[in-house]
Order: structure tokens, then C-alpha cells, then sequence
């Protein structure tokens, strides 16, 4: 019996959905045929309509083993993470937890089914003395936050299961049920008239979080594993990075004001010269990330900023 291709449904499962990545993905895989789609994540309820969800505690095994055999997916985008940097630094459990354990629990659960697991990681796995950085380069986290992602990349290299580790740094875009991104809190404080600090020596390549998702795309759908590093194309301070999007909203650069990061007086140290070298994802993915003005209109245009 022969079985039509428009009914065969590759089955996704995203931890995080609530998240700023997770919205994205939700949005980009609901317009995309064939494609059966459960986003999960802590809250009680999904931030987006009309979508298959389920809440789990992805720090629980018997949580995380259910969902997974539940659904039985083909591809989990772990979208999941303690981001908060200092908090890291004292909040140490919570960030093992989140950042460690529940990976853990998503590759012993994936390797039983051959599910593909797609994670998302970070530059600071580097200690941001001579980047950019290449997938080939020795990690050597600075702070608990970056230890904790340098584990769970670890975690999953022994793991034996399918995965795909995509390093990226500083993400910003579009999500309209989560807290300001960098632009959206630059542009929102200059229109208050509120001053702002903004580092100088901390160099990046910023990462458009559609271009993250276009990333991810590729790699379900060429099933490439391995480190990725996704980014984007431009390397600036952040204070530089600041200046652009005060120009092309036409803000007043008068209140933004430079720093340097040890004036800040934060728990946790900085990789200061980082970013990533995105040229093996551009060879093997066909990655094109936007420029920052390309990004920026595009924010401007869906987020009516």
C-alpha cells in the first residue's frame, strides 16, 4: 500500500516553548506543512494560541521521560535555559539543574528512541581573551552560568544520541509575549528619556533570533550534527552596537553613556573579546544571517516600534 506524502509528519517537540526562541520556533513550524508540533514548558500555560501544549518540569526525570515517550518525537529542540548570569553565581543548584540535569534527562530519554536533539549553547563556554571563536577552539568558561553550559554540552557529546550543539551569543528580536530584548529595552528607555550605560569592551557578533531559527531549520532538515556556531555577520562593542540602533530609530544618543564592564561591578565575569566565527554553519547550512539593519527593520515593521 502506498502512503501519500503529505500525510507523513515529522513530530518536534520544543522545551522552552514559552521563551523567546521557543515563540519564534512555534511560529515559524505552525506555517510549515507536514510538521506535527507540542511545545512545552513550566508555566501552566502556553504564551501562544492555538498550539499542542504540554506543561513539564524538564528538572524532573519522570516528567521529561513521559512527555518524551508520550509523544514519541523525531526531533527536541531543548530551547530551555537559567539565563541569568549572576544569579548563576549563587543560584547555583537552579542554574545545575536547568542547564545540566535536565539535559541529562532529554538525552537518556532520546537515545531509548533515536530522537535528534537540537541544544542550544553560548558563547561564554569561551573566557573571551582572543575571539572570535570557531567550533575548533578549547573552551574555558569564566563564570557558573558558562560552566554549566560547557557541562550540558559535555553531557550530550557523551551521551550517545543524535545532537546538534549551536553556540550562538547575544540574541535579540522578535517575540511578542516575553520581557525586552536588548534592542526593544534600548529603544523603549531612549524614547522615556532614561540614561543608559552601555559596555564598550565586550565585542560580539549579535545573533538575530530568526536567523537562530533559520539555523535550527537547517539542521532538522539536513539532520547535521556536531557544533554549529550561529551568529551574526557584523562584530561590534556593544556600545557600538547601541549607536546603530539609536540611528536607525532615530534616538537621542546623548543619553546613552560608555562604560567599561568592571564598572558595572557584576557577580559573574564577562567574556569581554568574543563572538563567533559562523563560517561552518554558512558552508554546511546554507546559514545567511541579516545584517543589523536588516533585523532592525524587520522589528521595526512586525513589532511597529
Amino acid at each position: 500500500m502506498m502512503f501519500s506524502h503529505d500525510i507523513i509528519k515529522e513530530r518536534i517537540l520544543i522545551f522552552g516553548a514559552n521563551g523567546m526562541l521557543g515563540q519564534r520556533l512555534i511560529e515559524f513550524y505552525s506555517k510549515q506543512p507536514n510538521i506535527q508540533l507540542l511545545a512545552c514548558s513550566m508555566e501552566e500555560e502556553a504564551v501562544l494560541d492555538d498550539i499542542e501544549y504540554r506543561q513539564a518540569d524538564i528538572t524532573r526525570r519522570d516528567e521529561v521521560k513521559d512527555l518524551v515517550y508520550d509523544f514519541y518525537p523525531d526531533v527536541i529542540v531543548n530551547a530551555a535555559a537559567y539565563t541569568n548570569v549572576d544569579l548563576s553565581e549563587t543560584e547555583r543548584e537552579t542554574a545545575w539543574k536547568i542547564n545540566v540535569k535536565a539535559v541529562e534527562y532529554i538525552a537518556e530519554v532520546s537515545r531509548v528512541i533515536d530522537s535528534h536533539i537540537v541544544h542550544i549553547s553560548s558563547d561564554y563556554v569561551f573566557d573571551g581573551t582572543k575571539g572570535p571563536y570557531s567550533e575548533k577552539d578549547k573552551p574555558k568558561p569564566l563564570g557558573y552560568y558558562a560552566r554549566t553550559k560547557l557541562a550540558s554540552e559535555n553531557v550530550l557529546q557523551l551521551s550517545g544520541t543524535f545532537n546538534t550543539i549551536l553556540r550562538t551569543n547575544v540574541l535579540y528580536g522578535i517575540a511578542h509575549h516575553s520581557r525586552p530584548d536588548f534592542v526593544r529595552w534600548v529603544v523603549n528607555s531612549l524614547r522615556d528619556e532614561k540614561k543608559i550605560r552601555i559596555v564598550t569592551d565586550q565585542i560580539n557578533n549579535p545573533t538575530f533570533i530568526d536567523d537562530l531559527v533559520q539555523a535550527i531549520s537547517k539542521v532538522i532538515e539536513y539532520k547535521k550534527f556536531g557544533i554549529f556556531n550561529i551568529g551574526g555577520k557584523e562584530f561590534l562593542s556593544r556600545f557600538d552596537f547601541t549607536l546603530k540602533i539609536v540611528d536607525f530609530f532615530c534616538l537621542d544618543k546623548n543619553l546613552v553613556f560608555p562604560i567599561t564592564t568592571k564598572e558595572l561591578n557584576q557577580a559573574a565575569p564577562r567574556p569581554l573579546k568574543s563572538g563567533l566565527i559562523i563560517l561552518k554553519a554558512q558552508t554546511e547550512l546554507g546559514y545567511k544571517p541579516h545584517s543589523i539593519d536588516e533585523s532592525l527593520m524587520k522589528m521595526k515593521k512586525e513589532l511597529s516600534l
